[in-house]
């Protein structure tokens, strides 16, 4: 009969406490689990593992297998010493035999728990599970369902889901029990959906706020003007001051993102000066005279510096 080495099966040192012996265990566990493993010893090493964890986990029982330890484990065919009589529970029920004969030989076959018995009595929450679901800008600002599918424990599901008002970029939305199913009547693990806000073909995003390039011809700028502009809500009159300057921000208030309080950042339309494509000769003339008229130096500071 072989000497069974109940501390390398789990994966630990000889020294090790109570609670590395019962880590150790549920890993162990959790990995051959017949109802979760695909490999084909899978029910034979979890019955192995759950022997030498019965062996461990009680003080008395340690201490016995620990003597015997020393007595048996030197390559050689394991018998116990003359005179051995386990003192562990004597008088119970014996076990079926889903333990091994090594087992037997050193506890006695005075023990109800059994590989059948952890079979059952085994339990592990389900496995959280991430996803990532992209929306747009327009999504965070006024409630939103999606339908989404996503893989759990090989199959796919789908769900409704509501997203809250003011959902930032990479942030999560968990729902729980929707991950990978629990083993043993433990609860199922989460879904966790990590939010990628879609890049706007119009807005950047600075916090709450929204930056919009406007673009405006120099007499736009010049002599002021009104524009419709886009926001994520619709159109709005924005009334364009004249003598405007490149770059000038112009404040359309509660215009922007929502936070989750339900509070608006605001939307920035920033000037942009744009000249037409092609300008033809009579529209050179304009500009000459314009030129000529305006009088106007924009590099003031460039003479003075020099």
């Amino acid at each position: 009969m072989e000497f069974k080495d109940y501390y390398e099966i789990l994966g630990i040192n000889a020294d090790a406490d109570s609670k590395q012996i019962k880590k150790a265990y549920r890993k162990m566990a959790s990995k051959y689990h017949p109802d979760v493993s695909d490999q084909s010893n899978a029910e034979e090493k979890f019955k192995e593992v759950a022997e030498a964890y019965e062996a461990l986990k009680d003080p008395v029982k340690r201490v016995e297998y620990d003597q015997l330890k020393k007595y048996g484990a030197h390559g050689r065919p394991f018998e116990p010493p003359p005179g051995w009589h386990p003192n562990f529970a004597s008088g119970q029920t014996s076990h079926d035999g889903d333990f091994s004969e090594f087992f037997s030989s050193v506890f006695g076959n005075g023990f109800q728990q059994h590989g059948a018995q952890a079979h059952r009595e085994f339990s592990q929450r389900g496995q959280d599970i991430e996803t990532e679901l992209a929306l747009f800008l327009e999504d965070t600002v006024t409630p939103t369902r999606r339908n989404i599918s996503y893989t759990v424990g090989g199959s796919t599901k789908n769900l409704e889901v509501k997203i809250p008002v003011g959902i930032g970029n990479l942030e999560r939305v968990r729902l729980k029990g929707q991950g990978s199913p629990g083993y043993g009547g433990a609860a199922n693990g989460d879904l966790y959906l990590k939010i990628r806000l879609v890049p706007h073909p119009l807005f950047d995003v600075e916090g709450q706020d929204l930056i919009l390039s406007l673009p405006l011809t120099p007499w736009e700028a010049a002599l002021g003007t009104k524009i419709d502009v886009p926001t994520l809500s619709g159109h709005v009159h924005l009334t364009i001051p004249a003598n405007s300057q490149a770059g000038q921000r112009l404040r359309v208030k509660n215009k922007g993102l929502v936070n989750k309080l339900g509070k608006h950042g605001d939307l920035y339309a920033v000037i942009k000066i744009v000249m037409p494509p092609f300008v033809d000769e009579n529209s050179k003339q304009y500009w000459k005279d314009l030129a000529t008229k305006a009088d106007f130096n924009p590099r003031p500071q460039w003479s003075t510096a020099l």
